[in-house]
């Protein structure tokens, strides 16, 4: 209903955005620093900005998500937030005790100008910051990126404070995962150790953000990445970096200061992304792949082989995050289905040559939108123009899913209206599989109730 009045005529716009497909930076620097063991996010601006960040994540995650803020008044706003920071850390270590305190910025503190990194060495310097504990920082301006950029940048502060090296491997694999649910660090770390390798998976929120319902309030849950793994990333033999938008800085800052080699790959979501990543670890961990992820990934085979006669053909119209995206498209792509029109807010400058070379020999005439108005009114406009079977992203696309009636499969960041993502992994060959059955339970649902009387089956 809300987006009815959507009209079919496409006008070129340059500066005006509709119902953008993304959020702000600071809230994907919340969601990395949450993958820290110990550590409370800290948004140096308003109170406005922190409720608004930690309202979306526990919607997303149905967990409360503990943040503390700069809480920003007219005279901040004048004469910057220094004080109101350096205040902010004594009372948080007071009151709350964390182990380390995770700054970001927000339009505010940016546009005054606040260098929060001098203010962290202030701290320090003044003795402000009690002796075993730690803040860390990262700039998060929301008027540029999106919350994938702010992921980026605080995993990226994570190396630049506490990856140290001494001189000598340990015989550990970094793996930053990207912005991907707790479900799916759980299964990145399951499939790596399954090849007989202990990883250092940082960020990492399973644990944190997927916690157990115990009966009692645990401030800091037992999950996150370590202090202590934190430094030994510097020892580590090499650094497999999921994503070239939210994990790629961090890697290449990795090896600039501790020399560990990084190797960029695509998120591990289908077939032959996951193909990619369990082969690059077998290849430079000198591993054989185990007989029992050669059978996940024979399973899968074998389900997308029965099931192709639903798939083949199918248009579909995606939006999310360019590193999520990229790798769904090649999946779609290999079970025979047509990605149809794709729209990211996300920056990146390489998202349409690779989306183009992914479904060239496919959908050579492909919709794609990346950045600036690259929105979800577009997106809905193509779809009134070349109408398609499903639509994949996240809640916001179940208003044109409802105009347009079109199954619609959730998938990426936020969800609100449903459960499930923070438990059941998308990416491995366990992950490709329940895509698989979410995609063609829409489609099965959708002939169910589109059906004649003479031509409802039992078994389909």
């Amino acid at each position: 209903m809300l987006l009815r009045h959507t009209p079919e005529k496409i006008t070129d716009r340059n500066s005006l955005t509709i119902n953008p497909a993304k959020t702000c930076q600071p809230i994907g620097a919340m969601y990395a620093a949450l993958g820290i063991h110990g550590c409370l996010p800290h948004s140096h601006g308003s109170q406005g900005c922190c409720a608004y960040h930690r309202s979306t994540l526990t919607r997303h995650y149905k967990e409360p998500v503990m943040a503390a803020t700069s809480a920003f008044t007219e005279g901040s706003a004048v004469f910057g937030g220094q004080a109101n920071l350096i205040e902010a850390f004594q009372n948080i270590f007071k009151i709350y005790n964390p182990d380390i305190i995770a700054v970001h910025t927000t339009c505010l503190s940016e546009t005054i100008g606040d260098d929060v990194g001098q203010i962290v060495r202030a701290a320090h310097d003044d003795g402000k910051i009690p002796t075993g504990k730690h803040v860390i920082h990262c700039n998060t301006p929301s008027y540029v990126g999106s919350h994938v950029t702010g992921f980026s940048n605080m995993v990226k502060g994570m190396v630049n404070y506490f990856a140290e090296s001494s001189g000598r491997r340990n015989g550990r694999i970094n793996i930053i995962p990207g912005w991907v649910e707790p479900s799916d660090m759980r299964e990145i770390r399951r499939l790596v150790k399954e090849m007989g390798i202990n990883p250092i998976i940082f960020p990492d929120t399973s644990g944190v953000l997927d916690a157990p319902q115990t009966g009692k309030h645990i401030f800091y849950p037992k999950g996150g990445t370590t202090v202590s793994d934190l430094k030994n990333t510097g020892d580590s033999r090499f650094t497999i970096a999921l994503g070239e938008v939210a994990s790629k800085a961090a890697g290449e800052a990795l090896t600039a200061k501790c020399q560990v080699p990084c190797h960029t790959l695509d998120l591990p979501i289908g077939l032959e992304a996951t193909d990619r990543f369990i082969d690059m670890i077998s290849k430079l961990a000198c591993v054989e792949v185990p007989g029992s992820i050669n059978e996940e990934r024979g399973q899968l085979v074998d389900v997308i082989t029965d099931m192709q006669q639903y798939l083949y053909g199918k248009k579909v119209a995606l939006f999310g995050d360019p590193d999520q995206l990229i790798s769904l498209t090649e999946f779609l792509i290999s079970i025979d289905m047509r990605p149809t029109h794709i729209v990211t807010g996300t920056p990146y400058k390489g998202f349409e040559e690779r989306i183009r070379s992914i479904t060239k020999d496919v959908v050579p005439d492909i919709n794609i939108k990346n950045g600036q108005c690259a929105d979800m009114f577009l997106l809905h406009q193509w779809i009134k123009n070349d109408p398609v079977d499903l639509l994949i992203g996240n809640t916001y696309g179940k208003y044109i899913a409802r105009d347009e009636d079109i199954p619609l499969i959730r998938f990426g960041f936020p969800i609100m209206d449903r459960i499930g993502h923070t438990y059941f992994p998308s990416v491995g060959y366990k992950g490709a599989l329940r895509l698989l059955e979410k995609i063609l339970s829409a489609f099965m649902d959708r002939q169910d109730r589109d059906s004649k009387e003479e031509s409802f089956e039992l078994v389909m």
